[in-house]
């Protein structure tokens, strides 16, 4: 799928619909490493639905809604993307992501955010009264996920802002390829961030998930401030 750019925006295995094709679509799923299948994800932006049916097939138990402001990507990946069936587990809401987590106040688990105009990221997608927003709609364990492009200017002032709005439990995986980083931010500090636990649940998750969580390990070892013991979150 492409929006407005030669850029790609999603992408889907045609023999594999589950599979995270995109690098940083994979990355972004590094939150499993601190914390266990959620109640709930909040997706804003849908897309063609790359994380709707990942979570279908490997988290089957999890609720989830995707927030998509243009119905076009809507009606697109609804034709041609093997969405899961709009049932009690999974709904599209047409809406302005930015909007529409005001409504949830702690009711929801994790929050994805993968939103580009064909150009660079929605603005109202790094304000800082969104990362507020964000935070006040995750439970007390939550998660916030982010997928932002390294090579944009202001991605330090984004880092910046959202390391003062979640108090600096921020971590960054950078993606295999293009330039991508998935970043996170903890409502709270995960329970578990010592290095040792966290290689045990990576191979743990790699079985479980068919995604290289040793990689991601290693890169957030190499991207975040540790004392080779654990994290600083």
């Amino acid at each position: 799928m492409h929006l407005g750019s030669k850029t790609i925006q999603s992408s889907m295995n045609l023999d594999n619909p589950s599979e995270l094709v995109l690098s940083y679509s994979r990355a972004m799923m590094a939150w499993l490493l601190f914390m266990d299948a959620p109640e709930h994800i909040t997706q804003i932006g849908l897309g063609g639905g790359s994380f709707a049916r990942w979570i279908d097939e490997f988290l089957p138990e999890t609720k989830q809604t995707a927030v998509e402001i243009n119905p076009q990507v809507v009606n697109v990946a609804r034709g041609l993307f093997e969405l899961p069936f709009e049932e009690d587990g999974f709904e599209i809401v047409v809406a302005d992501g930015a909007d529409y987590v005001k409504t949830l106040l702690g009711g929801t688990d994790v929050i994805l955010v993968d939103g580009f105009d064909g150009e660079q990221i929605i603005d109202a997608l790094v304000s800082e009264e969104f990362f507020r927003d964000c935070r006040r709609a995750l439970s007390k364990n939550g998660v916030f996920v982010t997928n932002w492009w390294s090579g944009d200017k202001r991605y330090g002032r984004f880092v910046e802002s959202l390391l003062d709005v979640f108090e600096g439990r921020v971590l960054e995986v950078p993606a295999e390829s293009h330039g991508n980083v998935a970043v996170m931010a903890f409502r709270n500090t995960p329970k578990d961030q010592r290095l040792d636990s966290l290689k045990k649940r990576a191979e743990k998750l790699c079985e479980a998930y068919g995604l290289d969580f040793r990689r991601m390990l290693n890169d957030l070892k190499a991207n975040n401030q540790n004392n080779g013991r654990t994290f600083y979150l």
